[in-house]
């Protein structure tokens, strides 16, 4: 990311800084969270000695980068003594463990580089969980009822524009819930993991968003869904979808 960071510094002439947080597995999750909270409450009480406005921090993210950017910005909300973040920016982020049958996981489940059982199985390669979960996940079968219930206002294919949906959708079948894949998986549902979970008091203190989106991208509805619970909290968001876009683009 080395070269990345410095065409972002030299074409917003700005101070970018950027976190090498310790990795999954020799690291287990949340080090990585932790590590990048760390550092930017470091960098926004000693923003001056680096030249920087504190009222003009940026955290900024792509893939789960954008979900580590999403959750600092959800741990910074409620912090007064520090200064308040002047924007996000989530470049296609995975933002939720919840549905991995939205329409944008059915449509692009085999393009390179993120297919769908890739996605999952990082995931749970990085909260150092076995791979055999992955159908019973992919199925639902990992969320209880009253999850459920809670989660379909923020987390469903309803709330995708219809545009998004011609490529091919069916809605998915719904399968047995199992109580013993709850039990190894309960980490998916914490918004550290899955910040569109995160509850509304905490949505509606985040900061300005800059959110994009890829069409041929498994995470693309991840990222249509925060920006609708940003939005409705209030909350301005710059939206950018890249039509030929996939993930990786960056």
């Amino acid at each position: 990311y080395e070269r990345t960071c410095r065409y972002f510094a030299r074409k917003t002439n700005s101070v970018v800084v950027s976190v090498g947080y310790r990795l999954a597995p020799e690291h287990p999750y949340p080090t990585q969270f932790e590590d990048c909270l760390t550092a930017t409450t470091h960098f926004m009480r000693t923003a001056q000695d680096y030249g920087v406005d504190p009222a003009r921090i940026i955290v900024c993210g792509d893939s789960s980068g954008g979900t580590l950017t999403a959750a600092v910005a959800q741990a910074l909300g409620n912090k007064r003594d520090l200064p308040k973040l002047r924007a996000q920016i989530l470049i296609y982020p995975f933002l939720q463990c919840v549905d991995l049958n939205l329409p944008s996981y059915q449509q692009n489940d085999g393009v390179p580089i993120l297919l769908k059982e890739r996605t999952l199985a990082l995931g749970l390669k990085y909260l150092n969980k076995d791979l055999s979960l992955m159908e019973a996940i992919f199925n639902g079968s990992h969320v209880p009822e009253d999850l459920q219930l809670k989660y379909q206002k923020w987390v469903s294919p309803d709330y995708i524009p219809h545009e998004f949906k011609t490529r091919g959708y069916k809605p998915s079948k719904t399968h047995p819930f199992s109580k013993e894949v709850y039990t190894l998986v309960k980490p998916v549902f914490d918004p550290v993991f899955s910040p569109l979970l995160a509850e509304d008091s905490v949505i509606a203190r985040l900061p300005e968003a800059f959110i994009l989106t890829c069409e041929f991208d498994v995470l693309r509805d991840d990222g249509l869904l925060y920006k609708k619970r940003l939005e409705d909290q209030g909350i301005k968001v710059t939206w950018c979808h890249l039509q030929e876009g996939f993930h990786g683009t960056v």
